[in-house]
């Protein structure tokens, strides 16, 4: 049977793709204000990094939480390229090592639990990714974790109770579980003080 239509895969999809639109040419306007030849000034500025990260933002969040049909692939440089201006200025690096290109729905997957491991990583750290030659680990250290077990029970065990209350911020811990099971896969999380690692 084919699959059903993902609403809510669909609907992201669509909101980014209206909203990109409009802060590229948000983007546009600055670039020629920055052309009249004089320093640009902290406001200008202030909006060019705004725009830039906005930008970033919708980018990311398209891949992540978009439409991601099974023949579609992505490059290697893509996605590292992606991570790196989402994460600029912020606490979190992520090391993104693959083949040159891999499937998009494995990257939706990898980049679901990415943000999985940043709530629990609220004072910063390195995440790396392996998925080559087979391999899907992602494992993540910070120097001080802070793990919700209910949340994380969820990730591994698709039988355990989802908690009523929760929020927008961790509307990926309910994701994860939906994609493993289109791709036919099972996450094993090994949960340290300092460390997490995934593998799926």
């Amino acid at each position: 049977m084919p699959e059903k239509p993902d609403i809510a895969a669909l609907m992201g999809s669509r909101i980014c793709h209206d909203l990109i639109s409009p802060i590229g040419a948000i983007g546009n306007g600055v670039e020629l204000m920055m052309l009249d030849g004089g320093p640009p000034g902290p406001e200008l500025t202030l909006i060019s990094e705004s725009v830039a990260s906005a930008s970033a933002r919708i980018r990311f969040f398209r891949m992540v939480f978009g439409i991601a049909s099974p023949d579609q692939r992505i490059g290697k440089a893509e996605v590292a390229g992606l991570l790196a201006d989402v994460m600029r200025g912020g606490r979190l690096t992520v090391d993104w090592q693959s083949q040159d290109d891999l499937p998009r729905r494995e990257v939706k997957l990898a980049l679901l639990l990415i943000l999985c491991l940043e709530t629990a990583m609220p004072h910063g750290g390195r995440i790396t990714v392996d998925l080559s030659d087979g391999r899907r680990t992602i494992t993540a250290h910070s120097p001080k974790l802070r793990i919700d077990p209910d949340l994380w029970e969820v990730l591994s065990n698709p039988a355990a109770p989802v908690a009523a209350d929760i929020g927008p911020a961790q509307v990926q811990f309910l994701l994860v579980p939906h994609e493993l099971a289109l791709q036919a896969l099972r996450l094993t999380a090994d949960i340290r003080e300092t460390d997490v690692r995934l593998s799926f």
